[in-house]
């Protein structure tokens, strides 16, 4: 038989760290069916978007990210350019057959469940097939309610549980460069009122940790050197393993990796975070001494509508005891501003408790009613032009109270992982800066030095000046030099 001829496939990924390990989890699958995987669109025989379903902006974006996409493929000749364009991810999952039909221009729509045969529908897709869109369901009611019953059903049948990691090791890096995320658990048992990601994303199930350990190592000898924990909920992992402790005990086990300098844990829940986990998070040796904690409002009646717990003082107590176990702690949160009910006495509640906590970063969110939630049932609706006004009074709050957050760290002494050195500048992220959504550290390099300062490199430095929420400092010393050159 002749060779099966080589196929090239560019995937296109949305949305947060979540799908980025989803798209790189999705190429090693498709390398393994002999497609090849292309950084250019415009070479590829088929274009794979990794939607986002989240909100209504990361919504229009995945539609105009296919469109563009269909764009490439119908001015595409014999001589190249992709013959297909198909939307997976998190907008393919949560709307299916609804959104296939919205949108002709996409070849195929597929959900969760196609992941684990995707190259064999790109096939079919390319002979001039078209695949069913799947029908939605909530992914939920796919595992059984009680977490510790969740392990034994998921053994054998990780289709079920959505875009889990399956193997210890099913994945193709991407993204290249020093830092990566490390997918620890799926799902989320949390009824946020405004928030649809569990119908769509399912129960929250962890991976076992010797699946996450053996994905760790993989990365660190790919030359990453931090690893950001992910997952819709990481306080609740373990839960369904039978150990609440699973990721106080999984923290050290990952930061002693051999290469590893950093790890990192985000998206925690405020109500969930133990003592005993807040301790080892601040004071683990390699462990990020930082919180990124969902506040969401500050309001406790809000907070109760939200379906959510605590209020001002539950917060600020929590991160007055996080900075008695470490003063320089780095904390982000995001904010919903114009919830239904939310009254103007609930902003200025809001403003004083962003004013008092002493954040590094924090996003702020107009709130907008989502298809299927219960939010969007509520009555005392916030009207668009007020949630559009106190979301512009927010965010210049919050723009001002994060960059004197940024200038109190002013002559103190931070570790920066090297993410990029150009011109005699070493660019990266301090222990208080998460990748990509928080600010950055730029180091000035001694022209003795400059030569010496490699990607990958952890080094100490001085802050100088602060510009908004980034920082800027002068070289020290090389902590913890590169050893081997992270994948590009």
């Amino acid at each position: 038989m002749p060779d099966r001829p080589v196929r090239r496939v560019a995937l296109i990924t949305l949305g947060c760290a979540r799908n980025d390990v989803d798209s790189e989890e999705l190429a090693a699958r498709l390398g393994g069916d002999g497609w090849a995987v292309v950084d250019d669109p415009a070479t590829a025989d088929a274009v794979v978007v990794n939607t986002c379903g989240f909100v209504d902006v990361a919504k229009k974006d995945s539609i105009d990210t296919l469109l563009a996409a269909a764009d490439l493929r119908d001015a595409a000749t014999d001589a190249g350019g992709p013959k297909a364009v198909v939307a997976v991810g998190c907008l393919a999952e949560r709307y299916g057959r609804q959104l296939a039909d919205s949108l002709p221009e996409a070849d195929a729509v597929l959900g969760f469940d196609a992941y684990p045969t995707l190259g064999s529908h790109l096939d079919a897709v390319l002979r001039g097939e078209k695949p069913a869109a799947h029908t939605p369901r909530d992914r939920r009611t796919l595992l059984p309610i009680t977490p510790v019953d969740r392990q034994a059903e998921r053994t054998g049948r990780a289709e079920r549980t959505g875009p889990a990691s399956g193997p210890p090791v099913l994945r193709q890096r991407l993204l290249g460069g020093p830092v990566a995320s490390l997918k620890i658990s799926s799902g989320c048992d949390r009824r946020c009122a405004f928030c649809a990601i569990p119908t769509f994303r399912g129960a929250h199930v962890s991976r076992p940790p010797q699946d996450v350990l053996a994905e760790a190592e993989w990365l660190a000898g790919q030359g990453v050197r931090e690893l950001v924990l992910v997952s819709e909920n990481s306080t609740s992992y373990g839960k369904d393993l039978g150990d609440l402790r699973a990721l106080e005990k999984l923290l050290p086990q990952l930061a002693a990796i051999t290469g590893v300098v950093r790890v990192r844990a985000v998206y925690l829940q405020p109500a969930e975070v133990r003592p005993s986990l807040l301790e080892t998070v601040l004071t683990t040796p390699g462990v990020a001494p930082y919180l990124d904690l969902s506040f969401q409002h500050a309001s406790p009646s809000v907070l109760r509508r939200m379906r959510r717990f605590g209020g001002a003082d539950a917060f600020l107590d929590l991160l007055a005891r996080a900075r008695a176990l470490a003063p320089d702690v780095g904390a982000r949160s995001n904010v919903i501003v114009g919830f239904p009910g939310e009254t103007r006495a609930d902003v200025a509640l809001l403003e004083r408790f962003l004013t008092d906590a002493d954040l590094d970063a924090v996003g702020v969110f107009g709130y907008s009613d989502e298809d299927g939630t219960e939010a969007a049932t509520l009555p005392g609706k916030v009207t668009p032009a007020t949630v559009r006004r106190r979301q512009a009074r927010v965010t210049d709050l919050v723009e001002q109270l994060t960059a004197a957050r940024a200038q109190q760290r002013l002559s103190s002494v931070v570790e920066v992982l090297v993410e990029e050195v150009d011109g005699g500048l070493a660019h990266g992220r301090a222990a208080h800066q998460q990748p990509e959504v928080d600010g950055a550290c730029t180091v000035r390099l001694p022209a003795a030095e400059a030569a010496r300062v490699r990607v990958g490199d952890l080094v100490s430095a001085k802050v100088v000046a602060s510009e908004g929420v980034d920082l800027v400092a002068e070289l020290l010393n090389i902590v913890d030099p590169v050893t081997v050159d992270p994948v590009a």
